[in-house]
């Protein structure tokens, strides 16, 4: 694990499972527009919540790219889901604004039910075709900002699924350690 210190709350990065994130109060799933069990994030965290999340998240769908809602975890270990809607590469546009808007909406949700702990995945990466480098940067500059504002939150994690994205997550955090990261 590696992590730094932003404000009063600690930055981490893990290689991981975000269904199986257990010490932590929400998990972000980078969902699909319908909210329904799907591949890779939104796959393995509706499998593991059971059908109950699915039937829960029928009453907030179809959201938009940049969007955020808030669930109950149901058999997750978390207390909470929140579903960001990232954007597709090439498609949606703007994608860094919509990006950078799923990471802070995200967040605003989690201060807004006083959440304490939160897992995110590399939103878009995957399915969405984000290219890995500047997503990565995206992601972690944007949660970066929010932090330094001095929010009430004790831990926010990135639940890196391969070692590879573990490893691109780390040199960006050296990197946003050392200054050289832009502000989003």
């Amino acid at each position: 694990m590696k992590a730094i210190e932003l404000g009063q709350t600690t930055l981490e990065l893990v290689k991981g499972d975000i269904a199986s994130q257990d010490d932590l109060e929400a998990v972000v799933n980078a969902a699909n527009a319908q909210l329904m069990p799907g591949g890779g994030v939104a796959g393995a965290l509706h499998k593991a919540a059971g059908p109950g999340l699915a039937e829960e998240c029928r009453k907030y769908a179809p959201i938009n790219p940049g969007e955020a809602v808030i669930t109950d975890g149901h058999k997750l270990p978390n207390s909470y889901v929140i579903h960001c809607l990232g954007p597709v590469y090439g498609r949606d546009k703007p994608e860094e604004k919509l990006l950078r808007d799923c990471y802070r909406k995200a967040l605003d949700l989690a201060i807004e039910k006083e959440i304490d702990s939160l897992g995110f995945p590399a939103i878009s990466m995957g399915a969405f075709g984000y290219p890995r480098q500047e997503a990565s940067r995206i992601a972690l500059s944007t949660v970066r900002d929010y932090l330094e504002r001095g929010v009430e939150l004790e831990i926010v994690r990135f639940v890196l699924y391969t070692q590879k994205d573990l490893d691109l997550f780390a040199r960006q955090l050296a990197r946003l350690q050392e200054g050289e990261m832009e502000n989003g």
